[in-house]
């Protein structure tokens, strides 16, 4: 049997109001998910990616630490319980197509990637990344690259 409950966000507006509104209505994919990106608060530098069901927002914003839903495991997670490299929420913004989230964090520990990198993004590759290809042993040995920043 399966139990519904009532959702804990409102849902999408029309396009305009998803665009222009000001109430948080995030827009699930179809397994009820939105991908969260948090980034450092004081450089801006992208930490990670990861998956927020309505559940996992609502703990973020209630106890301003952020909270994942992880696919594999299917289970809650709130960032750094087991490592000690927790995540304090300072801002968190929706994008223009409530599809995503950006969530600035200050980090404390060691880093964001369960790797023990300062960030999951440390692994260049393409035009940029000095001649890096997908599989290659430098891209394996660049592990202590600094990520990105988040600009626009």
């Amino acid at each position: 049997m399966t139990i519904m409950r009532e959702p804990i966000f409102p849902k999408a507006p029309d396009t305009r109001g998803l665009e222009r509104g000001t109430v948080l209505a995030p827009r699930f994919d179809a397994a009820g998910l939105i991908a969260a990106v948090t980034t450092h608060a004081e450089t801006g530098e992208v930490l990670m990616l990861a998956w927020m069901n309505d559940e996992a927002l609502r703990r973020t914003l209630e106890t301003g630490r952020t909270w994942f839903w992880s696919r594999s495991r299917q289970e809650y997670w709130c960032k750094g319980e087991t490592s000690g490299d927790r995540q304090w929420v300072r801002a968190a913004y929706y994008d223009c197509d409530g599809d995503t989230l950006l969530v600035v964090v200050e980090q404390e520990g060691a880093g964001a990637c369960h790797t023990g990198a300062h960030s999951c993004f440390f692994r260049a590759f393409g035009a940029g990344g000095a001649g890096t290809t997908p599989g290659s042993a430098s891209a394996a040995a660049n592990g202590g690259g600094a990520g990105g920043r988040a600009t626009s």
